[in-house]
């Protein structure tokens, strides 16, 4: 019995690292008999046992638990879920203002999403170089709506190598999960963060403002010594997951602490008396958008997202 990390999933092959040997692996047919509701019951990041067959190719017996995930709903709807990453200290979302403009219910669900499985989560706001005038301004906001929620927020170009170190810096030590909208810049980062590596980039389209994807298949790759980032594939939507209606206010961490002193210990934050988040809203002291993503998940197509 072989133990190693999963490094790279592709359909039905998942590459796995063990130690400084790379093994290509199938998964044992009975994982898929268990009912599992994911679209990818291996995820990269998870610690896998294998056997090695005779002519070098490894099946996958056992996943080790996680010590955590990040998950959203599947775009394949003959399953339920897709695991993004498996034990990762921490999440990097990097988003755009515009060229494309990634919309701020997009961060909000990665953040909630990230929240709910203990994932600390960092923001990246790229392209500044492209900013100027109104944009300046609005990236000045949004620095102080998120920073008011409890994240660190970084601008970042990689044309102008802006804050990269301090980006390396707080990547360093750790296996950090880096997502984003398709065309925000992610592989154009990642190609500055490590040089060399040569991550295939592409521009946005013009006609609709959106990027085109350059990243096929999730996959884990080495910066520097212990250094780890889980590259994804562009997404374009963010479905909640496996979290009640009522939890929902727990994971907006500025709308949790602002909670604390509504009248009602149950509040849901959405027609009650001395609502603490209401009143906050009203005095410009929690963002309406933070707001407005808070209500259009907690009220969207009347679910609950228990997947259970």
């Amino acid at each position: 019995m072989k133990t190693g990390v999963v490094i790279k999933t592709t359909g039905s092959w998942h590459t796995v690292r063990d130690h400084h040997e790379i093994v290509l692996c199938r998964l044992k047919g009975s994982f898929r008999k268990q009912g599992i509701r994911n679209t990818n019951p291996v995820a990269v990041g998870d610690q896998v046992e294998y056997d090695l067959s005779p002519d070098g190719i490894g099946l996958i017996t056992r996943i080790a638990k996680r010590k955590n995930y990040i998950i959203r709903k599947a775009t394949n709807l003959s399953r339920e879920t897709q695991i993004m990453a498996a034990n990762v200290d921490q999440a990097v979302l990097i988003f755009t203002l515009d060229f494309p403009e990634t919309p701020l219910e997009f961060v909000d669900r990665f953040l909630l999403s990230a929240e709910a499985y203990h994932i600390p989560s960092l923001l990246l706001i790229n392209k500044t170089d492209l900013y100027s005038g109104e944009r300046l301004q609005r990236l000045k906001e949004i620095e102080k709506l998120y920073a008011y929620a409890g994240y660190t927020v970084i601008a970042t170009s990689v044309l102008n190598n802006q804050h990269i170190d301090q980006v390396k810096e707080l990547l360093t030590g750790k296996t950090s999960l880096v997502a984003g909208n398709s065309g925000v810049g992610k592989s154009s980062l990642i190609n500055r963060l490590r040089p060399g590596l040569n991550l295939k980039t592409a521009d946005i389209s013009w006609y609709h403002e959106s990027g085109r994807h350059t990243t096929t298949y999730p996959e884990m790759i080495e910066l520097w010594e212990n250094t780890y980032i889980i590259d994804s594939p562009g997404i374009r939507g963010f479905g909640i997951t496996d979290m009640a209606r009522n939890e929902i206010g727990l994971y907006f961490t500025d709308i949790f602490r602002l909670s604390k002193d509504c009248q009602f210990y149950n509040c849901t934050h959405t027609h009650e008396p001395n609502c603490a988040v209401i009143e906050a809203v009203k005095n410009g002291i929690l963002h309406e958008s933070r707001y407005r993503s808070y209500i259009n998940i907690f009220t969207e197509s009347g679910q609950k997202y228990r997947t259970s």
